[in-house]
């Protein structure tokens, strides 16, 4: 038999749901086309990858591209490489996370965890980052791709996909070469990337 909630759970739990929805309606604003639906798979893939994944990992997974719906978006042409511009636009969205949650009153510690996990999500550095790293790269293959190819044409998504695969865990590595791709030149352009 399970105990009934506490009154104190479950205003945590609302307070937590209201979090999730207000990142949703921020990235739902977004003016890259695929933003809403690969913040919602990219949760999607840490509870297929950790179907455990607390709260704070749950919100980090939602918000980990919160930067790019914002009207003060880190803009890659200010940047010198690649990896500068993700680690600037990481950061930038662990602080608009961050207020965010603050102003849901969140248990603080759940909210240092998802702000740390957004700072940490495209370079990972422990394990639940690394999860969180490594769902984000498969939504990237599963959802992003299709709208980034047209959007860059093929030198530059050649390039992303390189940068994406070699960021990947083993294991996820081994789940993206099970991906099938309905597009043909989606899947020519994986391939290279997967067998050079």
């Amino acid at each position: 038999m399970t105990r009934p909630r506490s009154l104190a759970q479950r205003s945590s739990e609302a307070r937590m749901l209201d979090a999730q929805q207000r990142i949703l309606a921020y990235i739902d604003q977004s003016e890259v086309p695929e933003d809403p639906a690969h913040a919602r798979n990219t949760l999607a893939w840490v509870l297929r990858l950790w179907p455990e994944a607390d709260p704070a990992l749950r919100l980090a997974a939602l918000a980990h591209d919160i930067d790019r719906a914002s009207k003060d978006k880190v803009c890659r042409d200010d940047y010198g490489d690649y990896d500068s511009f993700k680690a600037a636009h990481a950061r930038h969205g662990a602080q608009l996370l961050r207020a965010l949650l603050e102003d849901c009153k969140l248990d603080p510690a759940a909210i240092e965890e998802a702000c740390r996990l957004v700072r940490l999500h495209e370079t990972g550095g422990d394990l639940r980052a690394n999860l969180l790293r490594d769902a984000d790269s498969l939504s990237y293959f599963e959802v992003n791709l299709p709208l980034y190819y047209q959007r860059e044409g093929e030198h530059e998504t050649l390039r992303r996909c390189a940068w994406g695969v070699q960021r990947l865990s083993a294991d996820a590595l081994r789940l993206l070469q099970q991906f099938e791709f309905a597009d043909p030149e989606i899947h020519r352009l994986v391939q290279r990337v997967l067998d050079p």
